[in-house]
């Protein structure tokens, strides 16, 4: 049976609630996590093959943040460009104002069907529904975005929207919304059925839209990355296209995109490189380009030093594939558009239950693996203090946090306790113990009890 993820039904849960709808399925769990520790493999394999692989991190790194402490003037600089080059610029304050912007573009060229490829930013903005709502058909062209949008589910992760879903689950999905043969599940044969279903739609376009990786402030050009060469089928055969796109995205010149292209495919898939890396510098001859540059809250996060690091991101979705948490809890458990580590430093503020600054072991394995070395464990953490300051903590922590604090700074206590504990693991059953482990332990087993505390063994052996 295909995994219920109940998006809006459950919006308001806590990260840890929503976490154990996954994991009842052990088997989904279990192939989840395997599928993305195989991404993860093969981006240690590809970033291993480049020698210089830490200096393009820190070039980066260094690249983003240049560019994000002088965004105004690169700003100003890519829309003069891109006016120069035929292209209509469009601000935007917030995903509304983003919204009616698209809305009053397509329907100036009565367009009633668009084709879209992957945006994260028109998933933040709620674009699909808004257009659906005003007699717009939005058909997403992606192969896992198209599947999720035919299931009505959104993205589960940002860069493998459909990642949570088996094979035999899309078969089932194709077969009773595009008539594929029932039980077929090989995935050719379905990757075969998608593409004669979305050439159709290519074709019947009247207007087409995709998000922007990178936008060249000196070019007054936008880069689009894709392996499908979908947003390349949909900017090329309508007359009329749109590219949505943060205020984040803009860098200097090609040789920064350069930079940033060279750890965008290895840090996500491990490829050298996406398959199609296309940049758009005008309207097609007698079309019409537009783009439509989004705040949505961005401004706001660079007043914080530490947050603002996370608009450094390229949305490579790394972090999300050596995330522990996310890869034994799936992506429904956030309570934000992005899930992940990326996603509690971008969208925790935003997060009603304010559980999902928690929803992390603090590890550092996104930090360390991170393309352009956004510090998310310490944003994530920073998000955890400012949670704090604010009294909005989650339900319990209030309580028992001080609590717990004067316990650890009580060696006395911490010691007598932890005695008992490895006392009880050695001589108690495991089912007797587990209740007391709460949820940490209803999916874990229980640690072996070692001999002696870490103290006791460093005192004997401190003068060696």
């Amino acid at each position: 049976m295909a995994y219920q993820h109940n998006h809006g039904a459950v919006g308001s849960q806590v990260h840890a609630h929503k976490a154990d709808i996954f994991c009842r399925d052990e088997t989904r769990v279990d192939w989840h996590s395997k599928a993305l520790w195989t991404l993860r493999e093969k981006r240690d394999r590809a970033a291993g093959s480049i020698p210089e692989w830490e200096q393009l991190r820190q070039l980066g790194s260094d690249i983003k943040l240049h560019t994000l402490t002088n965004l105004a003037q690169y700003l100003e600089i890519f829309e003069q460009n891109c006016l120069a080059n035929g292209i209509k610029v469009h601000w935007a304050r917030d995903g509304a104002e983003h919204n009616r912007i698209v809305h009053d573009i397509l329907s100036s060229h009565k367009v009633k069907k668009l084709v879209k490829s992957k945006s994260m930013l028109t998933e933040e903005c709620h674009l699909n529904p808004y257009l659906e709502q005003r007699g717009i058909e939005v058909i997403d062209t992606d192969l896992g975005e198209r599947i999720i949008q035919l299931a009505k589910m959104p993205p589960s992760h940002i860069v493998v929207p459909a990642i949570h879903m088996k094979k035999e689950e899309v078969g089932d999905l194709f077969h009773e919304k595009l008539g594929t043969k029932a039980g077929a599940s090989d995935p050719l044969y379905l990757t075969r059925a998608a593409r004669a279903h979305l050439r159709q739609q290519f074709l019947s376009a009247d207007a087409a839209m995709t998000g922007v990786n990178m936008a060249i402030a000196d070019k007054g050009a936008v880069v689009v990355c894709t392996n499908e060469g979908n947003a390349d089928m949909g900017a090329n055969l309508p007359k009329l296209q749109l590219h949505s796109m943060g205020i984040d995205k803009v860098v200097p010149d090609v040789d920064s995109a350069a930079v940033l292209l060279r750890t965008l495919a290895r840090n996500a898939t491990g490829q050298p490189v996406t398959t199609y890396s296309a940049f758009y510098r005008g309207p097609q001859p007698e079309g019409e380009m537009h783009i439509i540059i989004v705040d949505n809250g961005r401004t706001e996060m660079l007043k914080d030093k530490i947050l603002a690091e996370s608009l450094k991101c390229i949305r490579c979705g790394g972090c999300l594939n050596t995330c522990p948490v996310y890869r034994r809890s799936g992506g429904y458990s956030y309570n934000y558009t992005i899930p992940g580590p990326i996603g509690i430093a971008v969208g925790a503020k935003l997060d009603d239950t304010n559980s999902i600054a928690w929803a992390c072991t603090l590890c550092g394995s996104c930090t360390y693996i991170c393309p352009t070395k956004v510090p998310l464990d310490k944003i994530i953490f920073h998000h955890r203090r400012l949670k704090a300051e604010a009294g909005q903590l989650p339900y319990g922590k209030n309580g028992y946090m001080p609590l717990v604090g004067k316990f650890m700074a009580s060696p006395t206590m911490l010691n007598c306790s932890m005695s008992m504990a490895r006392t009880a693991l050695r001589i108690l059953p495991g089912s007797l113990l587990k209740p007391f482990s709460g949820a940490w332990g209803k999916y874990r087993e229980l640690p072996v009890a070692p001999n002696s505390s870490f103290e006791a063994w460093f005192k004997q052996h401190r003068s060696l």
